[in-house]
């Protein structure tokens, strides 16, 4: 799945947009973040202004060169077979609707260039900058392009290194303002928690971000929130040493960043091999990839609720997926698998995960619903879903049934 398009080629800011920049005080700005992170700028930071319309043609235009368009197919019927998106979604399209929406300003770090938006609702450029110009020392440092390029072995731990980048901006930003108020150079926990409220409500005024799939939307913030969190959390503990130690040494999972403790004692994934596909010559591969807490969150959320589905997807240890289309119908099946921290656990998610199927098909009928195994019909076609452990695994969208 990749993820490609939620977004790896830009880092930016959801901050309310720019009207007029205030170039002019990118030194001092310069000045007081190398003074909280003890890292310097070692050259001047590019930047240009453009607007909505030009940012549009600029985000449309690097999906074209950076995504090929079988891989941005293989990632939306992904998230379609899983129940992430409704089957008329359009990714692509609603990808770049939805930056056009939000982004306030952007640093490309392959052009090492940043750019500020102009005519936007509710001016605060200084915000935007500022975390712009935090990406940019970052570039300087730990090179954003290499940092992300890494990560894209595992779309989990991807996740979770654009986790890093926009919550140390994030933070940083908080920060610098703290600083240049007379106070510390640090986020005090009041205004924590006030920022991170504030990224996963504000949003919702605008009508793209607000009809967007909750997994889309989750995605979209996630970095932001939960990523300022992450890196509050590294800082109480390292210092200024946390500013390099989370691009030397990069979470591995949003399991990682949701819960930081497992990031300082190193605590790992556990990641399963997904199913094979009956009949193996029948099928050609799409995708592979990881799934992690997050993507397990979210989806336990939205159909089980936001008490349940948290706290069944923090047992979660580690998943993974791979999508077939069968060579002659061109039918997708989608195969994935979870490992949790106990059989008792996995026994458990595989029970509300019938909540899951009755939620994201609009028909499911059971033919066998046992503790251990779930088979049926559903809106993707046949399915079989069964324990092994503390591992669950499935097969979604067989052309018949699987004994």
């Amino acid at each position: 799945m990749k993820r490609s398009l939620l977004v790896f080629f830009l880092a930016t800011s959801l901050a309310a947009g720019p009207g007029a920049p205030l170039f002019s005080e990118i030194s001092a700005m310069e000045q007081g973040l190398s003074e909280i992170t003890g890292l310097a700028f070692r050259r001047n930071v590019p930047y240009a202004v453009m607007n909505k319309d030009q940012l549009r043609r600029y985000l449309e235009q690097r999906v074209k060169e950076t995504i090929k368009p079988n891989d941005l197919h293989a990632e939306e019927v992904t998230l379609k077979l899983l129940g992430l998106v409704p089957p008329d979604f359009d990714l692509r399209q609603n990808t770049v609707d939805l930056l056009t929406e939000q982004a306030a300003a952007f640093y490309d770090y392959n052009k090492k260039k940043l750019f500020m938006l102009k005519d936007s609702a509710g001016a605060d450029e200084e915000i935007a900058l500022v975390h712009e110009l935090a990406h940019a020392l970052a570039d300087q440092h730990f090179p954003l392009g290499k940092y992300i390029s890494e990560g894209m072995r595992s779309d989990d731990a991807a996740t979770a290194r654009q986790a890093v980048m926009e919550g140390q901006a994030s933070w940083l930003m908080t920060a610098y303002l703290s600083k240049k108020t007379g106070g510390p150079g640090e986020v005090s926990d009041a205004i924590l928690d006030l920022m991170t409220h504030t990224m996963e409500s504000s949003p919702e005024q605008y009508p793209v971000f607000s009809k967007a799939p909750e997994y889309i939307r989750e995605m979209l913030v996630f970095p932001y929130s939960d990523g300022m969190l992450f890196q509050n959390t590294v800082f109480q503990k390292l210092g200024r040493n946390a500013f390099s130690e989370v691009f030397r040494h990069p979470p591995v999972s949003t399991q990682q960043i949701m819960h930081p403790d497992r990031y300082l004692s190193h605590e790992e994934p556990r990641i399963p091999d997904p199913p094979q596909a009956p009949n193996p010559h029948e099928y050609r591969k799409l995708t592979d990839g990881t799934l992690g807490e997050l993507d397990y969150r979210i989806l336990l959320t939205q159909y089980l609720g936001k008490k349940d589905g948290p706290s069944l997807a923090a047992h979660l240890s580690g998943g993974s997926y791979v999508l077939w289309e069968q060579k002659h119908e061109r039918v997708p099946l989608l195969g994935y698998a979870s490992t949790w921290d106990s059989p008792e656990s996995a026994a458990e998610f595989l029970k509300q995960y019938t909540r899951v199927l009755q939620g994201k098909w609009k028909r499911v009928d059971f033919d066998t619903q046992t503790d251990s195994s779930l088979s049926g019909r559903g809106d993707s076609g046949y399915f079989r879903i069964w324990t092994d452990g503390a591992t669950v695994r499935h097969l979604e969208g067989l052309q018949s049934p699987l004994h």
